[in-house]
């Protein structure tokens, strides 16, 4: 296990009722599904990392951002372990586009009924805290 806690901002983007997901496809949670988002970088708040990580991922640039949660998240079979910031993200207008293919194989929107599986980890702990927290 790494002797560092990092801390990951992901963000949570609604639109007609339902989330925008990515199917994983890098090292770290590989063949999840995850909201975009990434690693806080130094000196950055957490909305600039939200707004960053969505435009980089995506190509979607947000317009409002609002607190959610947090999970704690240990990946025991990739030693490390994360802090995660849940943030909503509004987007109104704009399609997804797949800018990382190293890192996703596509992003879809699903209702928050039917979900797909399996999920990552940090999104996994979200609802269990927080059933409705997607709703």
């Amino acid at each position: 296990m790494q002797s560092v806690v990092r801390v990951g901002v992901a963000v949570v983007i609604k639109r007609r009722g339902q989330i925008l997901l990515g199917e994983r496809i890098g090292a770290h949670g590989a063949h999840t599904w995850a909201t975009p988002g990434g690693h806080l970088e130094v000196g950055e708040t957490i909305e600039q990392c939200a707004r960053r990580e969505v435009l980089e991922e995506t190509g979607l640039e947000l317009t409002r951002i609002t607190q959610l949660d947090y999970t704690n998240d240990v990946f025991e079979s990739e030693g490390k372990h994360y802090i995660t910031l849940f943030v909503l993200g509004e987007c109104l207008e704009g399609d997804a586009q797949l800018l990382e293919p190293d890192k996703c194989l596509q992003w879809r929107w699903f209702s928050s009924d039917t979900l797909p599986q399996p999920l990552f980890l940090s999104l996994q702990n979200l609802l269990a805290q927080n059933p409705t927290g997607l709703s």
